[in-house]
């Protein structure tokens, strides 16, 4: 078969860690001949890397494929990712899908391609989430100015609102080598930043005798040139006072962390089975202020979850309210199948979960602007990554504050000290130094 002329688009949707494989996926199928395009209508062959987090992911799935349907002229559709794992004949049987691959096979998905393209079988590759006992390295580069490389996937963890486990599997690790040899590749491609990224990064190397999330990282401020490294979401109770000391001192390591909470009601936080409760979250957020300058935190968190009544949320609001955190990620909560909490006879109405979800939104973007007045007229390391109208160049600051300046696209992968200025309906404008 003749590549040379087979168009690819590869479509993600959900977190890091899927940007991650989908990069992965793209330099496969570059190997194999084909080429990468953007969109919808120009492409032979559409690969789709799904999330299933919430309902509103399965949407977006559907959604994609639907549009492709529409826009393109015969178009073969490969549909992967945790929606795919989790409902594989659902996805199946959705119009238009020629090819749906589960956990364990999605990142041969090249191969898959190559053997059913041509004769455009329909075909379901999918197997038990327990065969999936191998972790398979992937990282991103040429997408964007930072990468994200994967270093652990799957999860152990039985928090009863989630199927993550049963999407991408047990936890396992990358070897701290493999993770060593993925960054070299990294450092040739003249990749700025890092993020080291995983379904719970913090239990990195926990069936290694040998190999910790604390040792990969000491490893990292070592022995890379690469100047910047962030450490994606990690859960509180694996972020350890050295961890915390680490990025205080470290030179590469940037004041940054999102740590889940998911609620501030212990009582909500017993019924998701959480590790955690809100007096040793708070003591977390308390450590890293006190530790780490200028530090930037973010939290995740989930409103209605089935039980939480309206005291349950105001200690929530409250709780948010008095930390020292600076943005959130806010999760109206979402029945899974199968998840423990879809059982509940305790299920919150969406108009509760909606409003709920809108007002710590708002709380959300009260926090984020009070952070970013705190580090105006500042001087700050800036890399930027894009350009904007009117000859203005985006990046961001190592603690994670959205900068624009005048600027132009020699800029971009490039870092430069910048004061920032002021701040304009939630923009911080800057100037170079």
């Amino acid at each position: 078969m003749s590549n040379s002329i087979e168009k690819v688009a590869l479509h993600t949707l959900g977190c890091k860690l899927n940007f991650s494989e989908t990069s992965t996926i793209g330099r496969d199928f570059i190997n194999q001949g084909f080429s990468i395009v953007k969109g919808y209508e120009n492409a032979d062959i559409h690969i789709i890397n799904t999330c299933s987090v919430t309902n509103k992911a399965d949407k977006k799935a559907k959604k994609i494929i639907k549009k492709i349907v529409q826009t393109s002229d015969n178009p073969f559709i490969t549909v992967l990712g945790c929606y795919a794992q989790l409902k594989p004949h659902e996805v199946y049987n959705i119009k238009g899908v020629n090819l749906v691959i589960g956990d364990k096979e999605k990142l041969n998905v090249v191969n898959h391609v190559l053997e059913n393209y041509i004769t455009r079988t329909k075909k379901l590759v999918h197997s038990s989430i327990l065969q999936s006992k191998k972790f398979q390295s992937s990282f991103s580069f040429n997408d964007r100015v930072r990468s994200y490389l994967k270093i652990q996937d799957g999860c152990d963890y039985p928090c009863t609102y989630c199927t993550i486990p049963m999407a991408r599997g047990a936890s396992r690790s990358d070897t701290i080598q493999n993770i060593f040899k993925n960054i070299k590749i990294l450092e040739k491609n003249n990749i700025s930043e890092i993020v080291l990224t995983g379904v719970n990064i913090g239990d990195f190397g926990r069936r290694s005798s040998t190999e910790n999330f604390f040792n990969l990282i000491k490893l990292i401020e070592l022995n890379t040139s690469i100047s910047r490294f962030r450490i994606s979401s990690i859960e509180p109770n694996l972020l350890s006072t050295e961890i915390i000391q680490l990025v205080k001192n470290s030179k590469k390591f940037l004041p940054h962390f999102h740590i889940p909470m998911q609620s501030g009601s212990d009582k909500i936080l017993s019924l998701m089975k959480r590790k955690y409760n809100t007096s040793i979250y708070e003591n977390k957020i308390n450590n890293i202020k006190n530790t780490v300058s200028d530090v930037c935190i973010g939290a995740d968190v989930i409103v209605g979850f089935p039980g939480e009544t309206e005291n349950d949320f105001l200690d929530t609001y409250n709780f948010i309210k008095q930390l020292e955190i600076n943005y959130l990620h806010v999760f109206s909560y979402s029945n899974r199948d199968n998840a423990h909490a879809s059982f509940s006879d305790k299920q919150i109405p969406k108009e509760i979960r909606l409003k709920r979800s809108r007002i710590l939104q708002n709380l959300s973007n009260e926090m984020r602007r009070n952070f970013y007045k705190k580090n105006l007229g500042k001087i700050k390391k800036v890399l930027f990554e894009s350009t904007y109208e009117d000859n203005y160049i985006v990046g961001f600051t190592d603690n994670y504050i959205r900068v624009y300046c005048k600027g132009d696209v020699k800029m971009i992968n490039k870092i430069y000290n910048v004061e920032l200025l002021f701040l304009s309906e939630d923009i911080v404008y800057g100037k170079l130094i």
